[in-house]
């Protein structure tokens, strides 16, 4: 079985186009392929009960951002300023990248 391939990665900016939390923006911390989820930072808080350990002292509740199914963020160019969909292209130095279907900029550094 092959893995999923996304065209959001890790660092990207992406913008929320459904949910509760529809229109914020927030990089991405980390991306789950097998769940086809990311985990966006400062969007989509949970509660989580912790209890005293050796990481943390103190107890109690604590707010950690949940995970965001990939279908619902798409990326935002820093060229526009929008959230736009991305294309694949082959450079002239064979390296393929993600650019703006909007503006071509090119998303990868």
């Amino acid at each position: 079985m092959s893995r999923p391939h996304f065209r959001i990665k890790k660092n990207d900016e992406v913008e929320v186009i459904a949910g509760k939390e529809k229109t914020k923006r927030g990089k991405v911390l980390r991306v789950i392929p097998k769940k086809e989820r990311v985990i966006v930072e400062k969007i989509n808080f949970t509660k989580r009960h912790t209890r005293p350990g050796a990481r943390s002292r103190q107890g109690g509740i604590v707010e950690v951002e949940g995970p965001l199914h990939i279908s619902n963020l798409m990326l935002v160019c820093s060229k526009c300023d929008r959230s736009v969909r991305v294309g694949y292209k082959i450079l002239d130095d064979r390296r393929k990248v993600r650019f703006c279907k909007k503006c071509g900029e090119i998303l990868d550094k």
